[in-house]
């Protein structure tokens, strides 16, 4: 009697290409799988299924029915917001991490492999590999023809007959060998109880070690399979002045720094410190974190303390009743600051009782409170060591008492701390550090392709080459050029002169620089050297929160040649 023959592995092709997305060739990539597939020696033992514009019900669905082995997804993906699927009427519909992970958990003892090839889905790769035993994903946006080129690749090996680790770095050569450098975007999750796991660790590991001592050429990304990539109009251009709008296409995403910023601010108690210097984007991305918390139901507060009157800041009683006024506006609560500042107490009682017997007394859901620009504060240390020795003893109750770990604080700041704040009452050792670095060259990318500007590699090294990865910068360059109000050749010319398109920037600078003659003679040395330079430790990083300089190690380089040429020549440096 004869055996009976083995089950096919089903792979299970879902593609979602909502209407208002960037057009994807997923049809092109279906049928080189297929293609490849029929022509291998173990065609015989893989079923293809395809599912085409899957809403979250559709994909359901189709798990719940194919019962496949492999789930293969293509489309867009947005990072931390999720995957781009389609809703009833052809439109984005995003479905998160969490979700996806609810979704394959009820399958881990079937489904085998998920493959996620569309951008930034590492953030999902990583939720499902809990439940699935091999997950992939893609660490930044991916190239339309390097997604292709990888699953292509992949399931080329598999029907060869490979493991899924041989397919997963045959996938990856594939990218390498059509000519698309992209071939570190894919990313193998395997499930932590597998006992193979070590191995694509090793892998990551020798991958991060090139990737650290190898800069990597910029890389003309066409066509990403991101929902962030449809070109933004002229007329739709924001002027790149002041922060980031919610709405904006503009905002580039620096993954983990959202990521881990969104999870944060929904644990009890928590503070996230951002710091980095102007026009670095701080403002963008606490807004889009108070975003988030409103999201989930948090009621919110913004205060810019560069709106405090000067008089505040020198007083702490006043500052404080500025502080629960402000706040209360906010929340467009009945105003009762009077009341609770009749009490015979220390001004920081009082406001600690305004905040847990009124504010927090009174709504019921998380407050998280979005407080920009605080080194203003700095310059007064009396005044600073009080009130943010408030704000590290709210954070303290936090983790223990129920009425203040409804309160969630985001701290931003330009400067280093120099205030000599006692250890144990700073909020600026604790909580989540972020540092926003400038943007990557796949950002940048990211960024030349949402101005439409079909750039070659070289434009894109040129424009890299004057203002490095600086987000505000590189904004006002794509702004100008993409409006017609100068070409490339030009900007080149003139960015480091004050006639140029940085002119009242620049200008700015050198008044901050030349009032403090420390500052200015660190600076010539900085820039009359072709190798870090070894500064004093405050003049460097005075230097580096003025935007002007990036630390290597103990040492200092100019953030890029835009400042190098133009206080060369301003401050008359041979």
């Amino acid at each position: 009697m004869s055996s009976s023959p083995r089950k096919k592995k089903t792979i299970l092709f879902l593609a979602a290409n909502p209407k208002n997305s960037t057009p994807l060739r997923l049809g092109k990539e279906v049928q080189e799988i297929a293609d490849g597939l029929q022509r291998s020696k173990k065609r015989d033992k893989f079923q293809l299924e395809q599912q085409w514009a899957v809403t979250p019900r559709e994909m359901q669905r189709a798990v719940l029915d194919f019962n496949p082995e492999i789930v293969h997804f293509s489309g867009h993906g947005a990072g931390e917001g999720g995957l781009a699927l389609e809703d009833d009427t052809g439109q984005i519909k995003l479905v998160n991490a969490k979700a996806l992970a609810g979704l394959f958990k009820l399958f881990q003892d079937q489904v085998e492999c998920v493959v996620l090839n569309a951008c930034y889905s590492e953030v999902q790769a990583k939720a499902i590999a809990a439940h699935i035993p091999y997950v992939i994903g893609m660490n930044q946006a991916v190239g339309d023809n390097a997604a292709r080129e990888f699953a292509v690749g992949f399931y080329d090996a598999l029907g060869a007959g490979r493991t899924v680790e041989f397919a997963y770095e045959w996938g990856c050569t594939s990218i390498s060998m059509a000519g698309i450098p992209e071939e570190l975007t894919p990313v193998l999750r395997i499930k932590p109880d597998s006992p193979v796991e070590t191995t694509v660790e090793g892998r990551e590991a020798l991958d991060a070690a090139v990737s650290e001592n190898v800069e990597d050429p910029p890389v003309a990304v066409e066509n990403t399979r991101s929902i962030t990539s449809p070109a933004i109009s002229i007329s739709n251009l924001d002027n790149p002045e002041g922060s980031v709008s919610l709405d904006c296409q503009l905002y580039i995403d620096r993954p983990p720094i959202e990521s881990d910023c969104y999870q944060t601010i929904l644990k009890p108690g928590a503070l996230i410190r951002v710091k980095a210097p102007r026009q670095m984007g701080k403002t963008s991305l606490l807004q889009r974190i108070l975003h988030q918390a409103r999201e989930q139901g948090h009621q919110t507060a913004y205060l810019n303390f560069q709106s405090a009157d000067a008089s505040f800041l020198t007083n702490l009683d006043e500052l404080l009743q500025w502080f629960c006024g402000d706040i209360t506006n906010e929340l467009s609560l009945e105003y009762r600051v009077a009341d609770y500042w009749k009490q015979g107490m220390g001004s920081k009682q009082k406001c600690g009782n305004y905040f847990q017997r009124y504010l927090l007394a009174t709504i019921t859901s998380p407050l998280t409170l979005g407080l920009d620009e605080v080194d203003q504060v700095f310059q007064y240390p009396e005044i600073a060591q009080e009130f943010f020795g408030l704000l590290r003893a709210w954070h303290e109750k936090g983790k223990n008492e129920p009425a203040w770990k409804k309160l969630r604080l985001v701290i931003s700041h330009s400067k280093e701390v120099y205030i000599p704040l006692n250890i144990n009452q700073s909020p600026f050792n604790v909580g989540l550090p972020i540092e926003l670095p400038e943007f990557k060259h796949q950002q940048i990318n990211e960024l030349i392709q949402k101005h439409q500007l079909k750039w070659s590699v070289r434009e894109i090294e040129q424009l890299i080459g004057m203002v490095d990865g600086h987000p505000y910068l590189l904004r006002k360059a794509l702004y100008e050029i993409d409006r017609g109000s100068l070409n490339l050749k030009q900007f080149l010319q003139m960015a480091p002169t004050e006639e140029g398109i940085y002119g009242d920037h620049l200008r700015r600078h050198l008044f901050n620089l030349t009032a403090d003659p420390n500052l200015e003679a660190a600076m010539k040395q900085v820039i009359a050297s072709s190798h870090p330079v070894r500064l004093e430790a405050n003049l460097a990083f005075k230097l580096r929160s003025l935007g002007l300089v990036n630390l290597r190690g103990n040492d200092v380089i100019p953030l890029c040649n835009l400042y190098r040429l133009y206080f060369k020549d301003r401050l008359g440096v041979d």
